[in-house]
Formats: C-alpha cells, structure tokens, sequence
C-alpha cells in the first residue's frame, strides 16, 4: 500500500490519458504535483499569463489533434485563464482547463470574505462543454475522466475541472482508486453514418451540374482532407473552405476560391445546384448558408455530414443529414459515388469559367500591393515566400489578419491559426508556442499588427526560456488599424483614440528579453532579415515599418465589414 496526494492522483490520471504537459503559471497549491512531475513524465510549461497557457494549449490541440491541459491558479490565476478558455471555446478546441481553488469547506456556501475565493464554477459553466468541481479525493480519477470524454466527445471543446487545496494536498492509498486508460473507458470514432443516406448523398451529387463541397474545421480534426479533396476531384466541383478550416484544401489547388474571394466564391455558391458540406455548422462568415450569398433552399439541395447532429441543419435546412465521423463517411460516400456509372457528368462550370473568378480576384491582390509604398500585403507575400509549404502560419490582429487571409496561402491541413471565430487579439504569439511544442519540426512563424502584439508580448520571454525558436513579423502602422478604417468609413472626421506611440521598439523588447530583434523599413530588407532571424536559432520578432494610410484598405476589408458589423441575419 502506498500513500499519494490528491496532485499526484492527478499525475496519475493525466499520464493515464497520454498527457505529456500542461501550461499554466505556478501556484503554491500545485506544489503536491509539482513535486512529482518529473516522475510520471509530464513537463509543466510556466507561462507569463494564464490566458497565454490557455492559448498555447488551444494551438497545441489544434496542431497536434490530441486535448491539451491549461493550468490555472487559485482566485485570480483562474480568472486570468478564463479568456483562453473562452477562445478555445469558440474555436472547438479539447482545452482540459484545471485549476485550484480554496478549501472546500469555505468555498461554498461563501462565508464572505474569504480570500481569493470566488464561484468558478458558475463563471465557467456558460464557456465550456462541462465544468465540475472535485470534493472527494478519491473521485479526483473519475471527475478527469469525465473531463476527457466530455471533452472529446462529438464537437471538441474545452472543459473546467476546479480541485480545492485541501484535496490536492490530501492524501489517500493509491490501490483505493482505479486509473483508467482512454481504451478501457472512452470509445473510439464514431461511426460511419447511415448507409442509405449516404446513398442518397451519392445520388445527388453524381446527379448534379454544379457540385460544391466546402469544409469547416471539422474535417481537420477527422484528418479527412484527402478523401475530401479525392471526391471533389471525381466531381470536378468546386470547393470552399471556412475560414477556420484552411489548410484542408491546398490554396492553390484549381478549383478552390478563397475566403475573402466574394464575388467568385458566392457566385459558384449560389449557382451549384447540390452543395456537400462537411464539418462545418456554416456560421456568421459564411452568411449563415442563406441566399443570396447561397443558393435558395428547395432549389439547392444540401448534404450536410457532421460528427455533432446538433450542428446539422443548424443556419438553413438540409436534404441529406448524415451523423458520423467525416474520416470514415467521406471514403464510403466516396465509395458509394465511383460505383455509379453516370458519377462522371461534366459540371457546367468549366475550367475556364473557375480560372476566370481566380483571374479576377488576383488582379484585385496584385492592384492592392502596386506602387512604391511599403505595404502590408507586399510584406506578407515576402514572408509566405521565404517559408516552405509545410509551415505553420500563425495571424493576429485586425487589418493585418485581412491582408494575411489574402496574401498567405495555406497549402497543407493543421497549418494555419487564427481565432476565427472569436477574433480575439493577442492569440498570436501563444498560438506561435503552442505550435512549435506541437510540432517542433516545423517551421512556424507570426505575423501580427502592433495593437495585437501588445497583448501577450511577454511571452516572447517564455520563448527564449523554452526554446521556441518561432519568427514574429509585426507590421507596424503606429496604431489601431482595423479601428482607423472603421472610423474613416463612419465618417467621424477625424481619428479617436486610434494612435500608439510611432517610436515604439518591438524588435528592441524582443533583444532584452534574450532573442533576435530587427527593424524592417524597406522590402528589400525583409528577406535578409527572415534568414538572419532564422540563422539565429532563437525566437525572433522583426518590426517592419509601414505608413498609417498602406493600412487601411486591405482588399476585402469591405465584404468582412459587412459580414460582421452590418449583419446577415
């Protein structure tokens, strides 16, 4: 018989669920864990800011498709966590957000003025899939368990597991409890949807003209990218993707029309006669799936394939719901198309017409970055340039985000993040982080307007400590760009509160905080300076200087301005 604490059984069940770190900030109340970690094998990363450890744990899940632990503090260090779990929340990431919390018999009900005491339960309950709070020890093992499977279960998300300091310095004999391995307890993919809606799905798509199959981010946690590009390719249709979900379908593939590509995109959406989406709930920036940016319900039929029903059908209604993992309903519809004779109907929209749409919108790129004016978009068609294909992109910021839409494509899944859905600012430099553990291979670099990486720039350090040797490329325009345009189009006359100090040295934090630093002023500097920041082996941040006015109008500014403040309800 042997005795343990509360915080080595919780060791215990996360090595059981093949965790192997966790991000967070010390608290005196994880000392009974601290004291073990090198035991059972898992590395506590020690973040600057808890929303920073929850932001790296959402692109560590992102990236590597496995739920990643953010730790948080008692009182304050939980709070400070909240707006990571919010983000992860929003972005559908398997985020286990563990924190302390005081003595169980104070916390509830509130004695009033006990110290650092508040209801995290209630504060976390409307952002995450599940919350609970341990208050026996010996159900510690039980309550992560079920932190797992809720996490993991139909469409990922995070969940909230608070364990009081009197249980985690508790003590009990380990053979009391039972730690279970995912296997023995979790069960494995979902299934492969209903075969005879996935004949009628078949039908329908060897049936139609103008087939279009677009992808949410759900498709990227299947890893179902290649049998979904291998039925396009049958088709001949064309694809679309969420703006979240980029990556699952190469940006240069022929037949795929860019996000912010509005006038090609909406007019093959609106003119297929059958659309497959795969994934995907067809959210705020995807109109919602209504007409007229879609085809018109009864005139367009829809295939909707979704591991979580309730996304199905969920904005505009479907003609074919299939419940089930994408990686095992695309090879069987696949499948199920090959095997029908007629599979092979020539669309009517030709090669030429898609080649047109594409045309189009890159004479639109090219018009924007022309001229001797340093510009955002010059510099990130530079940095796209300079990375290889299997990099990993990270974006932050308002304007910036829309001039990196644009001008970076994204040619392999798991390759890009952004917080697509909540457009949270400061995600960039924890998302670059949590991508380098993630996959320390790979290249991954940031690029971020100034206002964005003034959230979490202390983190640079938290990359020289650890060894993350990601490049940071800040395009810095003195101010808050997406909010001079937004001024400017309101017609206020004049700015308001729209300037940051023009003097301010990025590159020269980064250097004191131990990496590479460099200031940009001309294109001709940029690449000499991505390869020095790489030859350095260190996390590196350069500052490239634009002019407030090169910011203001990126292509496609107008369309995400009408998608988001304007409303398409």
């Amino acid at each position: 018989m042997s005795t343990v604490t509360g915080g080595e059984l919780l060791l215990r069940a996360l090595q059981a669920e093949g965790i192997t770190q966790m991000f967070g900030i010390l608290d005196g109340s994880f000392n009974p864990f601290l004291a073990k970690l090198d035991d059972y094998g898992i590395r506590f990363i020690n973040t600057r800011h808890e929303a920073a450890a929850a932001h790296m744990a959402d692109a560590y899940a992102r990236i590597s498709g496995q739920p990643a632990v953010a730790i948080g503090g008692i009182g304050p260090g939980a709070a400070n966590m909240l707006s990571g779990v919010i983000t992860a929340y929003a972005e559908g990431s398997p985020v286990i957000a563990i924190s302390g919390q005081r003595r169980t018999p104070i916390i509830y009900p509130d004695r009033g003025g006990s110290f650092q005491n508040v209801a995290l339960l209630d504060l976390y309950g409307p952002v995450t899939k599940w919350a609970g709070g341990v208050r026996h020890w010996h159900r510690l093992p039980e309550m992560v368990r079920h932190a797992f499977r809720a996490a993991l279960a139909g469409r990922p998300g995070p969940v909230y597991l608070e364990i009081p300091e009197d249980i985690m310095r508790g003590t009990g004999e380990a053979d009391d409890v039972s730690i279970w391995e995912p296997r023995h307890y979790r069960p494995g993919r979902p299934g492969g949807g209903d075969p005879e809606a996935i004949r009628r799905a078949a039908t329908l798509l060897c049936e139609a003209r103008r087939p279009h199959l677009h992808a949410g981010g759900g498709l990227s946690w299947a890893c179902a990218g290649d049998d979904f590009l291998a039925l396009a390719d049958h088709l001949a249709a064309t694809l679309t993707t969420s703006l979240g979900a980029r990556g699952v379908v190469p940006e240069d593939h022929p037949r795929y029309l860019a996000p912010l590509n509005r006038a090609g995109l909406e007019t093959v959406r609106r003119e297929a006669d059958v659309v497959l989406v795969v994934g995907s709930r067809v959210g705020e920036l995807d109109t919602w799936g209504k007409a007229p940016s879609w085809g018109a319900p009864g005139t367009q039929k829809v295939i909707h394939v979704d591991i979580d029903p309730l996304s199905i059908g969920l904005n505009r209604p479907v003609d074919v719901a299939i419940t089930g993992d994408a990686a095992a309903v695309l090879p069987a519809l696949l499948e199920a198309v090959r095997s029908r004779a007629d599979s092979s109907l020539t669309p009517v929209h030709t090669f030429e017409q898609l080649q047109s749409f594409q045309r189009k919108w890159q004479q639109q790129l090219d018009g924007a970055v022309a001229g001797d004016q340093l510009n955002p978009g010059q510099v990130v068609r530079a940095v796209r340039a300079f990375f290889p294909r299997e990099a990993i992109t990270v974006l932050d910021g308002g304007n910036t985000t829309i001039w990196g839409v644009c001008y970076n494509p994204i040619y392999r899944p798991r390759s890009f993040l952004y917080t697509a859905h909540f457009g949270h600012l400061g995600t960039g430099l924890p998302y670059a982080l949590g991508a380098k553990m993630a996959a320390p291979d790979r290249p991954v670099y940031l690029i971020s307007g100034d206002g964005a990486i003034g959230f979490n720039l202390q983190e640079l350090e938290t990359a020289r400590r650890y060894n993350l040797p990601v490049i940071v490329v800040v395009i810095f325009d003195r101010g808050w760009g997406m909010e001079r345009s937004s001024q400017m189009f309101a017609r206020m006359g004049g700015m308001v509160e729209t300037e940051l100090f023009p003097g301010a040295r990025y590159d020269k934090v980064a250097e004191a905080f131990g990496c590479h630093g460099a200031l940009v002023t001309s294109l001709d500097e940029l690449q000499p300076a991505l390869q020095a920041a790489v030859d350095s082996g260190l996390p590196a941040l350069i500052q490239v200087m634009i002019e407030p006015g090169a910011n203001l109008a990126p292509p496609g500014l107008m369309d995400f301005g009408n998608l988001v403040y304007r409303g398409t309800d």
